[in-house]
């Protein structure tokens, strides 16, 4: 049974990387797998559930790197590689991120759940920029509340990139998506010291 629900899961999110979620239908996913769709649904109820499932699969993945976080020296390259390894999940997962409005609104428990993750985001982006202060290559905030403005608009940016790469049809390629995380990186760019701009620049591609 359990190979069964992982052949589902994975042609599954093939199909709707390829199409988007609302273009695909259970009887679809059954036809890519010569499967009936009664069969079919005596592992996943309806297409929500093979949804839900796929989103936390993802989250499982962000929580591994998101543990092994501790056991790595804070650096600005390191952080440019942490984007970057986060990008490629998202890759992995993208029919999330083209569609996540509509995705949110029709999963409460995905709504839920992303709401969560959101506030530990911000709370990471915060932890992290004070270590970096500490560091001597940020500098402090020149105003209340300037890094939290930072914060979302990072988090802005990470929740939609890939959404601009589906909007103009751009390849998501290793180049396209080393650009990404360049770009991401190189919104510290005004708030580093001056090592920690040279830090900052040698970390890009």
């Amino acid at each position: 049974m359990k190979k069964t629900k992982e052949k589902i899961k994975s042609a599954s999110l093939a199909l709707f990387n390829e199409h988007g979620y609302f273009r695909i239908t259970i009887r679809q996913i059954a036809q890519e797998l010569g499967m009936s769709s009664g069969n079919l649904n005596y592992h996943f109820a309806k297409r929500e559930d093979i949804l839900e499932q796929l989103y936390f699969d993802m989250v499982q993945h962000f929580d591994a790197r998101v543990a092994a976080l501790p056991q790595q020296t804070i650096s600005l390259p390191q952080i440019r590689a942490d984007i970057y390894g986060s990008m490629l999940i998202m890759t992995d997962y993208r029919f999330i991120w083209t569609d996540l409005y509509r995705l949110l609104q029709l999963s409460p428990r995905i709504s839920e759940h992303f709401a969560e993750a959101l506030a530990r985001r911000q709370a990471g982006y915060q932890f992290l920029f004070q270590v970096l202060q500490q560091q001597h290559l940020l500098k402090p905030p020149a105003f209340a509340n300037e890094y939290n403005l930072l914060i979302d608009r990072i988090v802005n940016f990470s929740n939609t990139w890939l959404y601009a790469s589906a909007l103009y049809n751009l390849p998501l390629d290793q180049a396209y998506i080393a650009r990404q995380a360049d770009t991401l990186l190189l919104m510290l760019h005004p708030y580093c010291t001056e090592s920690g701009r040279e830090q900052l620049i040698g970390s890009i591609s």
